[in-house]
């Protein structure tokens, strides 16, 4: 068990490359595609519900058959 200890503690010191740092970038990495992927979905969201705000609706399809089938 002293080994183990003795080795990690070899490897921590001795500068060798662990994979430690190449797992702490990929997990910064996708921690940062995630953050930024909602940012742009709640961006395209918004433009989405602005853009629906600025059409004006058709009357052709506002007959009384249709508000009759239409849920409310």
């Amino acid at each position: 068990m002293a080994d183990g200890y003795q080795n990690i503690i070899k490897v921590q010191f001795s500068g060798a490359h662990t994979d430690a740092e190449l797992y702490t970038g990929l997990a910064v990495q996708t921690i940062a595609i995630l953050v930024g992927g909602i940012i742009l979905w709640r961006i395209s969201n918004y433009m989405h519900k602005r853009k629906q705000k600025q059409r004006r609706k058709n009357e052709f399809f506002e007959t009384p058959y249709a508000k009759g089938w239409k849920r409310k």
